[in-house]
């Protein structure tokens, strides 16, 4: 297998692994990246009965003896051919270096022991690339798939109304344009196809620019300030209007037309295309912009508060270095959060809001308001006692209401606790509707859900593998706990956060990583139009380093598995289909989104979470 020289720096601990495709009787699940020195270490045997008792050894790379010891008791059955799962610790190991567990002829991956700063910067390095390689526009990063400049029609690109959807998401009304042209060229593909959301991408870009708080890198800065570029293009200070979508998805009902779900291409041939107003593609081209709200009107309070919160926090991050843009950067988020529709009502995200069917907007509104008053706060603004005030009376409100989750797309309240008790804490004069033992009882809330999963599971995994965003719940999870922990100091929580990561770089029933380039064994087959059309189809040199995808799901979602789309290259892994369970399912086929596609909100959770455990939060 070809690597390139990156690659070849994150896959360093494969040189005595063992193909995940290798069938034994048993197999062992290891984090394929490594373990810190000084934290709780726990690799899992998958066998049967017969394997209670077993003896393990861990052997360095020389073939040297480091670590002996017994199983220990099953965590449960996990599938008819794997009825036991067996933990094994090794905690004991702290000296740095490579090694592997053996478990009678069984061996697994190899993986590392060091500091968390030298495992785990170098993936939240990585991740980072996923953006670079999600690039629209005249300035995109070449990288190891050749990306070429793409849709330069977005420069002046016209608005629409906002068009109505069957229950299959065709549209059904025909689309009225309303305005325009806008320059909104620029910004991330969201996942596997070529749209672009304000809802994920403000998500991702305050997900970014808090990790640039813990573990600093140019690439990082330079990413989230690609991203805010675009989020500002979707502003129109001047009307009042935020743009919330660039494309359709899904074509017309009539079949008058067609998305860009319905055409397989790499993104620079959309602007090849020769097309005029009622031809098929015209809308593959001439991407239509919706708004999220219309001249004169409220934004939905999700949007205002995520994107508020992007600007805000880019505004802190600057306020020292560049007062200048930390100050428009500052007008800008408050001048959004002020539109908030805070009566009520639908919410938006995106067209059709199915794509991203959130329900909560006080924790969106939470952030927005903390966000503000830190930056209000570094850059001397009268108006951050306000924003901190409301950003209690939201804390306040979520955690009254029943719409409460864990960090991810649609929750961002770990997110807003952190930096309000951050705000409680620096501005003691400041009356507000909760107080930090509040804040800091529903972060540990929201980890204790995680615990009373995993607890249910053989592989300690506190995100549902039946269930959609099982990757980005888990590096939520990871998040989370480090932020309880920065606050409060305490270790109560290292264990768990470092299972969820475990699980998401090989610890699971697969044996795969689902961050690609990163573990010996990692997604090949991914639904990403450029990865399929681009890169390699083996693991090879050509890969969209750093993408997230979503993991296991429910068995059930796989009942019906896509045609592999016209002009898309066949790749599936067959391998493992062995290690499913009756209820969770994994493929790395390009044909299986449920599992395999990746996406902005799932990759930035997880420069969150790398880049806290990098920086040791």
């Amino acid at each position: 297998m070809r690597l390139t020289p990156v690659l070849v720096a994150v896959l360093a601990t494969t040189a005595i692994g063992v193909p995940a495709t290798a069938a034994t009787a048993t197999q062992i699940r290891v984090d394929q990246v490594g373990y810190a020195t000084d934290e709780a270490k726990t690799a899992y045997l998958m066998g049967t009965s017969s394997s209670a008792g077993a003896a393990f050894t861990v052997v360095d790379q020389s073939g040297k003896t480091a670590l002996t010891g017994k199983l220990g008791a099953s965590t449960g059955k996990w599938s008819t051919a794997y009825s036991a799962v067996y933990p094994i610790d090794l905690s004991a190991l702290r000296t740095a270096g490579t090694y592997q567990v053996k478990v009678g002829g069984t061996s697994s991956p190899a993986f590392r022991v060091d500091s968390a700063t030298a495992l785990f910067g170098p993936v939240a390095d990585a991740v980072v690339r996923f953006f670079q390689a999600q690039r629209d526009g005249s300035e995109v990063i070449p990288g190891a798939l050749g990306r070429k400049p793409s849709h330069l029609a977005d420069k002046k690109a016209d608005v629409y109304d906002t068009p109505t959807f069957n229950s299959d998401d065709a549209i059904t009304s025909k689309l009225k344009k309303s305005g325009g042209p806008v320059d909104v060229s620029g910004g991330w593909f969201d996942a596997g196809d070529y749209l672009k959301f304000t809802e994920t991408t403000s998500y991702a870009v305050t997900n970014l620019l808090l990790s640039q708080r813990s573990n600093p890198s140019a690439a990082l800065a330079a990413e989230s300030r690609y991203g805010l570029d675009w989020l500002e293009k979707m502003w129109d200070g001047d009307k009042g209007v935020l743009y919330a979508q660039v494309g359709v998805g899904n074509g017309g009902s009539k079949g008058d037309f067609v998305g860009d779900h319905d055409v397989w291409r790499l993104p620079e041939a959309d602007d090849a295309l020769n097309v005029k107003p009622g031809d098929s593609q015209y809308y593959v081209k001439y991407r239509p912009v919706f708004r999220a709200n219309n001249p004169g009107q409220s934004i939905s309070p999700n949007l205002a508060g995520r994107v508020a919160a992007a600007f805000a926090v880019a505004a802190q991050n600057l306020a020292a270095s560049d007062r200048a843009t930390a100050t428009r950067y500052l007008a800008t988020a408050a001048a959004v959060y002020g539109k908030a529709n805070t009566s009520g009502g639908s919410l938006v995200s995106a067209y059709p809001h199915s794509y991203y069917p959130e329900s909560s907007h006080l924790d969106d509104l939470e952030l927005g308001a903390a966000e503000l008053a830190l930056a209000g706060r570094a850059l001397g603004d009268s108006r951050a006692a306000g924003w901190t005030q409301d950003a209690g009376k939201w804390a306040k409100s979520y955690l009254g209401g029943g719409d409460k989750g864990t960090l991810n797309v649609y929750d961002t309240s770990a997110l807003a606790h952190a930096d309000l008790v951050r705000l409680i804490r620096g501005s003691a004069q400041v009356k507000i509707d909760v107080t930090e033992a509040q804040l800091l009882a529903d972060l540990k809330r929201q980890l204790q859900d995680g615990v009373a999963e995993s607890a249910r599971s053989p592989f300690r995994t506190g995100a549902s593998v039946t269930d959609f965003d099982v990757a980005s719940h888990s590096f939520g999870y990871v998040a989370t706990a480090l932020l309880y922990r920065s606050l409060t100091g305490s270790h109560d929580y290292d264990a768990f956060a470092t299972q969820q990561r475990d699980f998401t770089l090989g610890s699971n029933a697969w044996g795969t990583s689902l961050v690609v380039g990163v573990g010996s064994t990692f997604p090949h087959c991914m639904q990403h139009q450029v990865a399929n059309l681009a890169g390699s189809l083996d693991g090879g040199g050509k890969v969209v380093v750093g993408a997230v995808v979503n993991g296991p799901n429910g068995a059930g979602s796989f009942k019906k598995i896509d045609d592999l789309p016209e002009g898309g290259k066949s790749c599936g892994v067959s391998s493992f289909k062995q290690y499913d369970s009756s209820s969770s399912r994994y493929m790395d086929d390009v044909r299986t989104w449920q599992s395999s596609e990746p996406a902005l909100d799932f990759t930035s959770t997880a420069a969150l979470a790398m880049s806290l455990t990098a920086g040791k939060a």
